[in-house]
């Protein structure tokens, strides 16, 4: 898919401001970007963290339908958040039995792990599509420096793996 990420950035550099909490920023992020990647095939798309430790995460800022949660370490997820790496997936069929299936329509994945100050991840910003193969590597470090930019992680330089 043709995503116009310097659409989405400038809305986003409108949209959020330094002032903001991180949980009203992620808020802000999935707020500006869905009317926008909503049409290029993006199913969902939201932010689940994790307590330092915990063997689980939990849904936070997303849109536009309920999803899971809490949720394991052992989906896409959870892997993403444990090993630091930007996990695009596309097809989840290639998870196994360890794939969290929020909604049994999605296809392909896009997971970023989001990184604090001291190099911990604290979560991870997740997007979900119909379709096979819907994201890419170009989404993968568009989407990260975007979360760059909005304050919500502070490292965009992870690892990608095709999955």
């Amino acid at each position: 898919m043709n995503r116009d990420y310097t659409q989405i950035r400038q809305t986003l550099d409108r949209a959020i401001s330094s002032d903001m909490t991180r949980d009203e920023r992620m808020s802000v992020f999935v707020d500006a970007l869905w009317p926008m990647l909503s049409p290029t095939g993006v199913s969902w798309l939201g932010f689940y963290s994790r307590k330092p430790g915990a063997d689980e995460m939990i849904l936070e800022a997303r849109r536009d339908k309920p999803a899971c949660s809490p949720i394991g370490l052992h989906g896409a997820c959870g892997q993403s958040c444990t090993t630091k790496t930007t996990l695009v997936v596309t097809d989840v069929a290639n998870l196994g039995e360890g794939y969290v299936a929020c909604d049994p329509r999605d296809l392909s994945e896009l997971v970023i792990p989001l990184i604090d100050e001291s190099g911990e991840c604290w979560g991870v910003y997740d997007a979900d599509s119909f379709d096979r193969g819907s994201f890419d590597e170009h989404d993968a470090r568009e989407t990260a420096a975007l979360l760059v930019a909005a304050g919500i992680t502070s490292s965009a330089e992870i690892p990608i793996k095709a999955v």
